[in-house]
């Protein structure tokens, strides 16, 4: 079965951290980019960062400095470390499989930035 599913999301106070990962089943992970998006009430779902099979990176400019991508290719799973965290980082996080064969997408996990 092909499906990509996000954990680690949660609450966390400004200035905080947290990781999210994804867990890939079901497709050939080294063929793939992958990626974490996200959507925020009432706007677009936004790229935040890409990751190739190997290991080159993409963020978005309202994140770089502060998240980290990576992948485990053995393991088919990708992560995003999030710091210094502000309240517009708030949003639902996806994880995405892209390649030419296709995009997956997983199913989300919430990350709200509040005091």
């Amino acid at each position: 079965q092909v499906q990509l599913v996000e954990s680690g999301g949660g609450l966390v106070q400004p200035g905080g951290s947290l990781r999210l990962s994804c867990a890939a089943s079901g497709i050939t992970f080294n063929l793939y980019v992958m990626g974490w998006f996200r959507q925020a009430p009432g706007k677009q779902r936004e790229l935040v960062a890409t990751i190739t099979s190997g290991g080159t990176t993409k963020y978005a400019d309202s994140v770089k400095g502060r998240f980290a991508i990576s992948r485990e290719n053995n393991k088919k799973m990708v992560y995003l470390q999030m710091s210094s965290l502000k309240p517009e980082d708030t949003a639902e996080y996806y994880c995405n499989a892209d390649s030419v064969l296709g995009g997956i997408w997983g199913q989300g996990t919430q990350v709200t930035v509040s005091s």
